[in-house]
């Protein structure tokens, strides 16, 4: 088995939870925010969707530079709907999990780096950032989206087991 067929089953099943939660965000809510110093609801679902082309960027790339010297600055893209975060998102797993798929299993030893403006902020193996810095990157904020959700009273769907409101 390869480093890539056993990531598979997980990355898919990750992705769909993340799918469920990103497809409740309520456009009429995207503006709230929890306390003055956190994200709207909105660009918390828009970053988490953007978090899925971080796979395909780590896997084929060496390095990302948000700010390159003499370039231009990587692209942030703002919340604008539901309907444009749920295809930003599928368009993104769609990209990463091809990315995924033909990994070989020497891609992931190889060193990626994140820089801004020139400088390193990290670098570790590829097998590293694609679990920590991109799956356990999403599932972390996935967990701030459903606290966003629930504060927000919107009902939450099934993500490793029942919740108060899919009991079973």
């Amino acid at each position: 088995m390869t480093i890539a067929s056993d990531l598979l089953p997980e990355f898919d099943l990750e992705m769909q939870s993340t799918r469920k939660l990103l497809a409740i965000v309520p456009a009429a809510r995207a503006a709230w925010r929890p306390h003055a110093k956190s994200w709207t609801l909105g660009d918390l679902s828009m970053h988490i969707a953007n978090l899925a082309e971080w796979m395909a960027i780590t896997l084929t790339t060496t390095e990302l530079d948000f700010n390159p010297p003499g370039g231009p600055q990587f692209p942030v893209r703002k919340f604008a709907s539901p309907e444009a975060t749920l295809a930003e998102f599928d368009a993104n797993v769609q990209r990463a999990r091809a990315a995924l798929a033909k990994s070989a299993d020497a891609d992931f030893a190889v060193v990626w780096s994140l820089k801004n403006a020139g400088q390193k902020i990290l670098a570790m193996p590829r097998s590293m950032c694609v679990r920590g810095f991109v799956m356990n990157h999403m599932i972390h904020h996935r967990g701030q989206l459903s606290l966003y959700l629930r504060l927000c009273d919107v009902p939450l769907p099934r993500v490793y087991g029942p919740t108060a409101d899919t009991p079973d």
